[in-house]
């Protein structure tokens, strides 16, 4: 069994007949009545303003899907700025919203069939027909995308065909008489019909749901979005004109089959079969368009551990989300095999696919903000809602959503309630446990408190317990100006596009590596937030995540070792040490738990920092304990400036250097112990003293024979020859712009 990426296989036109085909099947032949019933022929203008509240959820999430073209949609947009928790009610509603469709379009498929054939009755009939129907749609879409979109393809292009047919023709043939009592409701009524009508345009969104499969994404997104939503508004506001300008809309309100009724005065029994003909596409079309975007969402919730990963798996040979959909076909034929006896029920349902919609769509807007704001590295749209209409776009966004809810029939608005409840629910009993996506949220509210941010790149998880220790030591040393925060980080590096698909094999191990971190960092009492990011240069990629986060201090593990070639500690940790505009330290570990601290003092830019961090390190082992500093003099042998001195000289010029050093970290007498080595070498004065402690910390130097001698570093020396654990510190003002060495 196959754990990869979904391929990208979706052209233009498949795009405009996914999202066109929902919104033209889900209203063109069941809508009418139901509108000209609320609002008249003012229906047309109830169909223009859920139009524009579309175009508006349609702008937002044209940005967020070429800035994150993955299968999931609204689902994935919304669990990776809000959390997994809005995550979780959004793709419950998704998910159950479309499925409902899907069944309803199922029905009114089987209903068409069996009611246009004379011989044929029955209520079994209706439900094995749609059934059948379901079955071959289910086919098409574990079998693969492009072959259910080309059969969209022809379904859709027919279809539109006989609209367009219908409604030029109509054209001719209205009776403005009808037209007269334009709104008999008035504005309530033409605000309340908004929120039946907006049903029907669902279809964009099914394009960002499989935005993972599009080619072109950056270009083909927000143009078939828009385009889609812009060209069926048009659409639907001329055939409420035209329906409603044929027949009376008091007729028209009571009519099953409206637009066969409209046809019939026109086109004779000829317009009554085409337009029967077009609604069995429609069912089809629109049904098989809710699995395709249904799938997906399952597909992607499973993939983030809001549902179980065995839904997040790919065919061998066709590359589908094969498990996810059978499990969506699998629900929807149970809703079919129900919808019959309660009929009702089914048409609520429907239009509560709507209402949970809507409120993903204002999530959406809330999600497009949090994202401009904490601008996350990763987050880099090929499309961007133009600077003049931001954040006008995503507020009135917001706003239009609510208001349209808020105009819905009361049992829709309960029911549609009780489905986010259900997702609020899930997560609470079974997600919460295993998601690891916090979210940006917080990250962009305004007008946070200072907070000193502590970041740990995970890659190994033989050391992330070491790092997260020293992490969290290094933040509680902080605490005291403000809000403290450790982020664990991983990369994914891929090679070429960062927005293609990442192979889920890989995916599973970010996410079980994040999951450990945060396992650990329970277990410590510590908080922790995690970022799980992918990047064709790790180094590159760490330098983004270190601005975006306005971190303060980036915290690395080590081998232990230089390079031999051109790189001193390797590609990803010289960038970091040469770039980064914060503290740095890098950190190898051989044993565990940290108690007993030194750190080597030396004349090196680096030392203080050095300084510092062994200071907090050292409270590993109780709060009020301190670190050892450690200074070398050497005699026998010449002084930098050419002279020599005795033993009794030397320590009284360690001591003054010490506490010098000590005074720049910012560490009073009382914080630290001191300790004056004297000898003829560093290393053997150093060596013996440090061999039993834990943890020893240096400050990296920029001495220029680093590359020349890599192996007369101090650092890989204390390593190689004792047990203790080893810390190089480099502080955020003093990059190395070459070479490395560590302060002697």
């Amino acid at each position: 069994m196959s754990e990869s990426q979904l391929d990208r296989t979706l052209g233009f036109t498949e795009a405009m007949t996914l999202g066109g085909g929902t919104m033209i099947g889900a209203g063109i032949f069941i809508l009418p009545a139901i509108a000209a019933e609320g609002a008249g022929p003012a229906s047309s203008i109830s169909f223009g303003i859920a139009g524009f509240v579309a175009l508006l959820a349609a702008l937002s999430l044209a940005e967020l899907a070429t800035g994150m073209p993955i299968s999931g949609g609204s689902y994935h947009y919304v669990n990776r700025g809000l959390g997994s928790f809005f995550g979780s009610i959004v793709g419950w509603g998704m998910w159950t919203g479309l499925m409902f469709a899907s069944a309803f379009y199922m029905v009114g498929f089987g209903q068409y069939i069996v009611e246009s054939v004379p011989f044929l009755d029955g209520r079994v009939l209706i439900v094995l027909t749609g059934l059948i129907g379901l079955g071959l749609i289910v086919g098409m879409n574990y079998y693969g995308t492009e072959e259910s979109s080309g059969a969209q393809n022809i379904m859709i292009g027919t279809e539109f065909v006989i609209v367009l047919i219908y409604t030029g023709i109509g054209l001719f043939f209205i009776e403005t008489a009808n037209l007269v009592d334009f709104a008999p409701t008035g504005p309530s009524g033409i605000v309340a019909t908004t929120g039946v009508v907006f049903v029907t345009f669902l279809g964009f969104e099914i394009i960002a749901t499989v935005a993972g499969e599009i080619k072109k994404p950056g270009k083909l997104i927000p143009l078939t979005m828009v385009l889609s939503v812009v060209g069926v508004t048009i659409l639907y506001m001329i055939i409420m004109i035209v329906s409603t300008g044929v027949i009376p809309y008091q007729e028209l309100g009571g009519s099953l089959v409206p637009v066969a009724d409209v046809a019939v005065v026109f086109a004779g029994s000829v317009g009554v079969v085409a337009i029967v003909f077009a609604a069995v596409i429609a069912a089809i079309s629109s049904s098989n368009s809710s699995i395709l975007a249904a799938s997906r969402v399952l597909f992607a919730m499973g993939r983030d551990n809001l549902m179980s990963d065995w839904l997040n798996e790919t065919h061998d040979r066709f590359n589908t989300p094969h498990r996810a959909v059978v499990a969506t076909g699998a629900v929807t034929a149970g809703l079919i095999g129900i919808g019959l006896e309660v009929e009702a029920i089914v048409a609520l349902l429907a239009e509560v696919a709507s209402f949970s919609f809507l409120v993903t769509y204002g999530l959406v807007h809330v999600a497009l903000v949090t994202f401009r704001r904490a601008d996350p590295p990763e987050y880099d749209p090929d499309f961007e809602v133009p600077g003049i209409l931001y954040p006008i776009v995503p507020v009135l966004g917001v706003l239009a959503s609510v208001f349209v809810i808020t105009q819905m029939a009361q049992i829709v608005q309960i029911v549609g309630v009780g489905i986010i409840g259900l997702g609020g629910v899930w997560y609470l009993a079974y997600a919460r446990t295993n998601v690891v996506e916090e979210g940006l949220l917080r990250d962009a509210l305004p007008g946070q408190d200072p907070t000193y941010t502590v970041l740990v790149p995970i890659v190994n998880p033989k050391t992330q317990q070491g790092l997260l220790e020293l992490a969290a030591a290094n933040a509680s040393a902080n605490a005291e100006n403000g809000s403290v925060e450790i982020i664990a980080l991983n990369v994914l590096q891929v090679a070429g596009d960062t927005q293609q698909n990442v192979e889920v094999d890989r995916l599973e191990y970010q996410r079980e590596l994040l999951e450990a971190s945060r396992s650990t960092a329970e277990k410590m009492d510590v908080s922790l937030q995690t970022r799980a990011v992918v990047g064709q240069d790790i180094g590159e990629t760490i330098l983004e995540v270190l601005e975006s986060e306005e971190a303060d201090h980036a915290l690395l593990g080590w081998r232990g070792s230089f390079g031999r070639g051109e790189y001193a500690f390797g590609a990803n940790l010289d960038a970091l040490l040469t770039d980064a505009p914060v503290d740095v330290t890098l950190a190898n570990f051989r044993k565990q738990p940290v108690s007993d601290v030194v750190a080597l003092i030396g004349d090196g830019p680096n030392t203080p920092t050095a300084v510092r961090r062994a200071a907090e390190f050292a409270t590993l082992s109780g709060e009020n304990a301190r670190p050892t500093l450690v200074n070398v003099q050497l005699v026998n042998g010449e002084t930098s400036e050419g002279s020599t001195k005795s033993s009794e000289t030397a320590v009284e010029q360690g001591e003054e250097t010490i506490e010098g050093v000590a005074q720049q970290a910012g560490l009073d007498p009382g914080e630290y112990d001191t300790s004056v080595l004297v000898g003829e070498t560093i290393e053997s004065a150093v060596i013996d003293a440090i061999n039993e402690r834990d943890l020893v910390c240096l400050g990296l130097s920029d001495r220029s024979d680093l590359l020349r001698d890599r192996s007369g570093s101090i650092a890989e020396r204390i390593h190689d020859q004792t047990s203790c654990n080893v810390a190089i510190a480099k502080s955020s003002r003093g990059n190395s712009a070459d070479n490395h060495d560590t302060d002697e």
